[in-house]
């Protein structure tokens, strides 16, 4: 288990770009993908789709509320390794496969919560034919500013 969140700084010159993997999240590199990339100076950050995996990579929960929140717990690691605060989002997109209203509802709250009062970022959600796995319900990538 890493203590800090392992950061490689990457290319000569400017900007600079840093991946991050936060601790207490899954190492997704094997599968080709950074959790985490900062942009300096004035840092943009991008965080990959995080859906509802634990640190050893599980799926947590079966409805698209649970995994919402447990996406939500990742992004906010994600976030927090990269100094940023769900305040500093900018933009999200939700992608949920065979979306229909519903799932919508659910997550509205879901997401008001998170944010706990900040202004919301620019979202747009998208229903998809499928994620990365059967399993996943949700996937929710995210840009920030700090």
């Amino acid at each position: 288990m890493l203590e800090q969140p392992r950061i490689i700084i990457g290319g000569h010159g400017m900007p600079e770009k840093n991946h991050i993997l936060p601790e207490g999240m899954f190492d997704s590199s094997h599968y080709g993908y950074t959790q985490v990339v900062t942009s300096s100076p004035g840092t943009l950050i991008f965080i990959s789709g995080q859906v509802a995996w634990d640190e050893e990579g599980n799926v947590v929960g079966d409805d698209v509320s649970t995994q919402a929140k447990q996406a939500l717990n990742n992004l906010a690691k994600a976030l927090d390794a990269a100094g940023a605060t769900p305040a500093d989002l900018t933009s999200i997109r939700v992608y949920i496969p065979n979306y229909e209203l519903d799932h919508a509802l659910q997550l509205g709250p879901v997401l008001s919560d998170f944010l706990e009062g900040a202004n919301p970022p620019a979202q747009t959600l998208l229903g998809v034919q499928s994620l990365a796995m059967h399993d996943l319900l949700i996937e929710i990538e995210a840009m920030a500013v700090v």
